[in-house]
């Protein structure tokens, strides 16, 4: 992959432009946006900017553009039907309505489990409809030496009564990529549901939901170089068994029936626009090129005595968990963002895993999280002013 003709693909890079000089490596948080992105929404808002359902053509454009946008999502999630596609602002917004949603199904006594290595969105929303239905929580541990989930523990958490298992797909503190195929597949044994957070994974890898087995799967187009938008796949004979809350208007079929109100067409074609950025350089070649970048950076940061690295080497997203000796994040986050080099520090709401690693009062980590456009350059600059600076 030829990085200076894909950085000339981000407006944001260009020179002239504060990115130019910007160092980011804050992509866990939110990535640059691709050109092809930003292009479709111009488009949208100035030719295709009506609602639904009209006949003139604007209106009959808009639908269309939804239409082709739900088609690509089909095929970047493998999925088996463009209905299994729901909208929405965000994933947050997205798991706080299926878990109000799936509060309508579930009775007191039920069990779920939650992981200590996710997103605070992928924890909370189920707190709270245990709390709402009287439904035990059950909480799946991750070791800290191997940075890994103890399957062997998920066989005794898994029981009849167990309805619904939250696993994320990569961890947005520590990198880690989780086998979600075997924590589905053992799942599926006593019959409970499987919520695939793959906000943190989506950028850095291929999904196939066939594969994995799971019955929902979420992800935010803002971590995947588009909009501030998410997404929600969900196997179609689950999604039109669930009765969520909804206007009279809505239909009571999938995905409708679960996208509330006026969907934003802007960032729907903004979302198209990031997929077709990613099908035009691969995910193969931007995989490949990420994994040498984080071994390069990894490299240098065990060179720096008093860096402690909070994850494994290997089997990662781009992500780092940093502790930097004698130093708080904060402090250490202000120094770099002093040389335009922007990343981020705290819990950045992986509250659990931050606790489990016992970094909470500490004021959490320092996050090193790369991108596709970011290179050895950056890198090796980032290192040398960790030096400087006297971390």
């Amino acid at each position: 992959m030829n990085i200076q003709e894909l950085r000339k693909e981000f407006p944001s890079l260009a020179d002239g432009r504060p990115g130019a000089t910007t160092i980011f490596f804050d992509g866990a948080a939110g990535t640059q946006m691709a050109r092809r992105s930003i292009d479709r929404m111009n488009r949208a808002m100035v030719d295709d900017n009506a609602n639904f359902g009209g006949f003139f053509d604007t209106s009959v454009r808009a639908v269309e553009l939804v239409a082709e946008t739900r088609a690509a999502l089909k095929d970047f999630f493998n999925a088996n039907d463009v209905g299994e596609i729901v909208f929405g602002q965000n994933m947050t917004t997205l798991t706080l309505a299926m878990a109000h949603t799936l509060g309508r199904r579930f009775k007191q006594g039920g069990e779920i489990v939650l992981t200590r290595m996710d997103h605070d969105a992928n924890v909370a929303p189920w707190l709270n409809l245990a709390e709402d239905c009287g439904l035990e929580v059950k909480w799946l541990d991750f070791s800290t030496e191997t940075y890994d989930y103890d399957l062997k523990q998920l066989d005794n958490l898994l029981t009849a009564k167990t309805k619904l298992v939250a696993v994320n797909y990569a961890s947005n503190v520590i990198g880690t990529i989780n086998d979600v195929r075997t924590i589905t597949a053992r799942a599926k044994e006593v019959g409970a549901l499987v919520f695939v957070d793959a906000v943190q994974y989506a950028p850095h890898g291929v999904i196939d939901v066939q594969a994995i087995g799971c019955d929902f799967l979420v992800c935010s187009a803002y971590k995947f170089y588009g909009p501030h938008y998410g997404i929600l796949w969900g196997k179609l004979d689950v999604l039109e068994s669930l009765d969520p809350y909804k206007v009279r208007t809505a239909t009571n079929s999938a995905p409708d029936k679960f996208e509330t109100g006026t969907k934003s067409r802007e960032a729907i074609a903004g979302v198209l626009g990031a997929l077709e950025h990613l099908k035009a350089f691969g995910m193969a070649a931007i995989v490949d090129y990420e994994e040498k970048l984080t071994g390069h950076l990894i490299a240098g940061l065990r060179a720096i005595k008093g860096v402690t690295i909070h994850g494994k080497l290997q089997g990662r997203v781009p992500t780092l968990a940093l502790s930097i000796r004698g130093k708080h994040p904060a402090e250490a986050a202000k120094a770099l963002a002093s040389h335009k080099i922007n990343v981020w520090h705290g819990h950045n709401y992986g509250w659990e895993p931050v606790k489990r690693l016992g970094l909470l009062e500490a004021g959490g980590v320092v996050r090193v999280s790369l991108a596709q456009y970011n290179t050895r350059e950056e890198i090796d600059y980032f290192l040398e002013k960790l030096v400087a600076l006297g971390f």
